[in-house]
């Protein structure tokens, strides 16, 4: 019985995803539309998307940390209060090395990149996964599976110059994703056409 509650569970989320997608198609399409357009800024121009990736990454990491510190002086009574601090000054000092020297730790972003398409790749799989029924899933699975690509590739350091090749990595992923969310979405219209309307 439990096994047929939890198909049943498993069904109705399913409907409910290929449900928003048909809704909501063309917010899909234009999000694909822009990362594919990203992507492409991004191959055109690698060093500067390098710098531009860096920069981002930087001021993230200081609004991180200036939201750990204050969150650690207003809750100062607790027994975390030190490691929270401590967290949120390594944060404002990563991120101010990122932002404020964009020309230098190239390496560092190399690392961070890494981790961000592995773990992005990652989530991909498993929500492909989660709306396989609905068509237009297998690309967001290969979606997935570039990022998880790229990911390694910058991991085991193949490409020789990372000022360049994390810029062109940056606009391949950036571009499949993109792709992904299109097909997604033209998918989702098409399945929400195919629903006749209540009456």
């Amino acid at each position: 019985m439990t096994d047929q509650m939890s198909q049943a569970e498993v069904d109705a989320a399913v409907a409910e995803a290929k449900k928003q997608i048909a809704a909501n198609w063309g917010w899909f399409l234009a999000l694909g539309i822009l990362l594919i357009l990203a992507g492409v800024a991004a191959i055109a121009f690698p060093l500067l998307s390098t710098i531009a990736t860096k920069i981002a990454l930087g001021w993230i990491f200081l609004a991180g940390g200036i939201i750990l510190v204050i969150h650690a002086f207003s809750a100062s009574g607790w027994r975390g209060f030190l490691w929270s601090l401590l967290i949120g000054l390594l944060y404002l000092v990563a991120g101010g090395y990122l932002a404020f020297f964009p020309l230098t730790g190239i390496v560092t972003l190399t690392l961070l990149l890494a981790a961000l398409f592995l773990a992005e790749g990652i989530l991909e799989v498993i929500m492909a996964f989660r709306v396989r029924p609905q068509e237009g899933w297998g690309w967001v699975l290969l979606s997935g599976l570039v990022a998880i690509a790229i990911g390694v590739l910058i991991t085991l350091e193949l490409p020789s110059s990372a000022a360049w090749a994390i810029g062109l990595l940056a606009g391949i992923n950036l571009i499949s994703t993109g792709w992904g969310f299109v097909f997604l979405s033209l998918a989702g219209r098409r399945a929400g056409q195919s629903v006749p309307a209540a009456a």
